[in-house]
């Protein structure tokens, strides 16, 4: 069953992230402020991925000299979404 997640980010030009999943996989995602061609690349590579390949892959990304990124804010959402469906 598909279901659609908001998360309001911290620490990153990105203000919010909406992720859609059905299961296990990420159906799409959609980021408000940030790169928008990064953002877009991110967008395109993560749809149809298994969310824990994604937290996997993403998890502890720094942009710069932030203590987090984009992608990492993306697997935080994506680890609390895991925490609440089990």
């Amino acid at each position: 069953m598909e279901q659609t997640i908001q998360y309001q980010t911290q620490g990153t030009c990105c203000r919010l992230m909406q992720v859609k999943i059905d299961g296990d996989k990420i159906v799409d995602v959609d980021f408000l402020g940030g790169c928008p061609g990064n953002l877009y690349g991110i967008k395109q590579l993560v749809k149809g991925m298994k969310i824990e390949d994604v937290i996997s892959k993403f998890e502890g990304i720094k942009c710069g000299d932030k203590p987090t990124s984009c992608p990492d804010q993306l697997s935080k959402c994506l680890s609390e979404v895991l925490q609440k469906n089990l």
